[in-house]
């Protein structure tokens, strides 16, 4: 099988003819010309055909730590502006809020719907190639301070000014609703925990009332039955001191009698009764010895016997039954119980709990516009661009006329070198017969000078 592939024709030396080839490509200028007018016409078509894209940006930038003051100042919810501006990033970044936004504003991506498509379909197409976040290199200190940039391409008739303008509210909205919803679990969990704090303090404080109300009562009835039990001890005690006088008198009144002493008398005057006289006589007798209880008389021991028999009860002999009768009688009402007992606003006694009351009365207190709060500062807002960034029209005019002169040339060159492959045969043979009888003719002529 023979190819219809010919090699080009060679110089005597085996190389290409430079020369030939450029004046063979320059004689064929007018194809060069056409060739590059039709791709400089393509070019000129595409770029004024093509639907013309457009690219808008805004840029954030943390905002003022006044800003964020009274958010802070909560002490429940720190947020420094770095890391608002990481959330609000963040949230410019999920795919769940970008998604909401689309179909909250299903009104702005009218263009990006197509046929056959689903609404999460059409939004994938927007996600992927419109928007796309930018944050600053590290390595590089371009940047005086973070930074957080949203680009965004869109074709002709799509408002992009309006949709990134309005994506970046609605991020900031979002997360700041988020923070809001935080704040308030996180004021909630609070006030439960400190009410969970009161409640135990409350309970401690009824514990401690009950327990101090017990010990009232059981040191109160300790008091009562030992007071009892004295009260009862000294009656018996009095009773047996009564019986006892009793039986000194009975005793007393048998000597008495067997003495003759009806009256009282003394030791000295009993002696003298016995003695006879007219003289009337007074003796005062100084005797530090106690006089027996015989020498009262017949009489007055009598007179005491029946008195002691008859007497009921012996209390009003002794003072301490009195003193006892009074502490009973003061321990019939413990005032300090009735006290405890009476209390209306417990909640005033309880101890240790003034933090937790004041903690309580400023979380509920606690009003933070949030509708006001700025998270980040917009530093640049998507505005109108000027010129389409696509498609370029000169780069693409001038790629069009570098690839038609490119192409021009290559087809020149091709028509050369088909030109000399298309020679008669006698002709493309004598080349080679020409130059082995040239290189004959050389290497005899070597011969000769070496045979020299």
């Amino acid at each position: 099988m023979s190819s219809s592939f010919r090699t080009p024709p060679l110089h005597p030396s085996g190389e290409v003819d430079l020369v030939a080839l450029l004046q063979s490509v320059c004689q064929q200028k007018k194809l060069i010309i056409c060739i590059t007018a039709v791709a400089a016409f393509v070019a000129a078509a595409y770029a004024f055909m093509a639907t013309p894209e457009y690219q808008v940006s805004s840029v954030l930038r943390p905002a003022a730590i006044n800003e964020l003051d009274a958010l802070n100042r909560s002490e429940v919810y720190k947020l420094p502006p770095g890391e608002a501006l990481i959330k609000v990033g963040a949230a410019l970044e999920s795919y769940d809020t970008r998604l909401s936004f689309f179909r909250a504003n299903q009104q702005l991506f009218k263009n990006f719907e197509r046929p056959g498509r689903t609404l999460e379909q059409s939004f994938e197409e927007f996600n992927r190639n419109s928007i796309n976040l930018i944050l600053p290199d590290p390595k590089k200190a371009d940047s005086l301070s973070a930074y957080i940039k949203l680009e965004m391409n869109y074709p002709k008739g799509v408002d992009g000014v309006g949709i990134l303008n309005s994506f970046v509210t609605y991020a900031i909205d979002s997360e700041r609703q988020q923070i809001a919803a935080d704040l308030d679990v996180i004021v909630k969990n609070r006030l439960n925990e400190l009410s969970g704090k009161w409640a135990a303090a409350r309970s401690n404080y009824v514990i401690d009332k009950e327990a101090k109300i017990a010990s009232l009562r059981e040191g109160d009835t300790l008091k009562r039955n030992q007071l009892q039990d004295e009260l009862k001890a000294l009656r018996a005690q009095l009773k047996t001191l009564r019986q006892d006088r009793i039986a000194q008198l009975n005793e007393a009144i048998n000597i008495a009698r067997s003495l003759g002493i009806k009256k009282p008398s003394t030791p000295s005057s009993l002696g003298d009764a016995d003695r006879s006289g007219a003289n009337s006589v007074m003796k005062t007798e100084i005797n530090n010895q106690q006089v027996p209880l015989y020498f009262m008389g017949v009489d007055a021991l009598e007179a005491e016997r029946s008195a002691l028999s008859q007497r009921k009860s012996d209390d009003f002999t002794e003072g301490r039954i009195a003193q006892i009768s009074k502490e009973l009688q003061l321990l019939q009402n413990n005032r300090q119980i009735e006290v405890l007992n009476l209390r209306e606003k417990e909640d005033l006694f309880l101890n240790g709990v003034e933090p937790i009351r004041a903690e309580i009365a400023r979380l509920g207190n606690l009003n933070i516009d949030m509708s006001r709060l700025k998270l980040v500062s917009i530093d640049r807002q998507a505005l109108e661009p000027l010129r389409p960034v696509k498609p370029r029209k000169a780069m693409i005019l001038i790629g069009g006329l570098v690839i038609g002169v490119m192409l021009g040339v290559l087809a020149a060159m091709i028509l050369h070198f088909i030109r000399l492959n298309g020679r008669s045969p006698s002709s493309v043979l004598a080349i080679p017969e020409q130059a082995n009888r040239k290189s004959h003719s050389r290497l005899s002529n070597r011969s000769e000078e070496l045979a020299r």
